[in-house]
């Protein structure tokens, strides 16, 4: 079995990250092999050049790694802040570069670029972990949750992952060590169910 684990934060020692890694331990002790990214110390390129305006292939190694590992993906992971209800410019980036057409979704015969298109991804589960600033009542109520949206609607389910879990903490500002812990321990036990 193979887990794409993949954090979007800029500071090593971030909760996402401690969440990746809590993640990557428990995946590794089910017997999974585990690619990891780290998109900011990858120094993964999100803007996506001109000359690879069809989006089927990349002059970028790094690109086409990331796309070959989601491909063969059985699960996928996402750590990342919630910043303007969006994830971090690198990681849209990435999903702009990989989650790509003929990789992550394609056009039955006949279909045309503005029909239904089918997910390819081979992953039927999908885990995304974010962080934020903002409490859960006031991102509902206030804001409508975007980033529910994004990676169950227009990401994940599009791309053919049947079962898409995503679990916010915070607000981790003036978080105590105990609370990120218990998040941490969430995060585990979140991984061990659907490893």
């Amino acid at each position: 079995m193979i887990a794409l684990s993949v954090v979007a934060h800029p500071h090593p020692a971030s909760l996402s990250h401690a969440m990746a890694g809590a993640a990557n331990s428990v995946l590794a002790e089910q017997g999974y092999e585990v690619a990891f990214h780290d998109l900011y110390a990858e120094n993964f390129q999100p803007v996506q050049p001109t000359g690879e305006l069809e989006n089927v292939a990349s002059q970028d190694p790094l690109v086409e790694q990331h796309c070959e590992e989601l491909a063969g993906a059985d699960l996928v992971l996402v750590f990342h802040p919630n910043w303007w209800g969006q994830p971090p410019a690198i990681l849209k980036g990435w999903i702009d570069r990989v989650f790509r057409l003929n990789t992550a979704y394609g056009y039955p015969p006949g279909v045309p670029p503005e029909g239904v298109p089918a997910g390819l991804l081979k992953a039927r589960h999908a885990l995304v972990f974010n962080t934020s600033n903002t409490p859960a009542q006031r991102e509902q109520e206030v804001f409508g949750d975007p980033l529910e949206v994004l990676w169950k609607r227009c990401v994940f389910q599009l791309c053919g992952v049947e079962s898409v879990v995503r679990r916010m903490y915070g607000p981790v500002s003036g978080s105590t060590a105990q609370q990120r812990q218990g998040w941490i321990d969430e995060v585990r036990a979140t991984v061990l169910g659907a490893a």
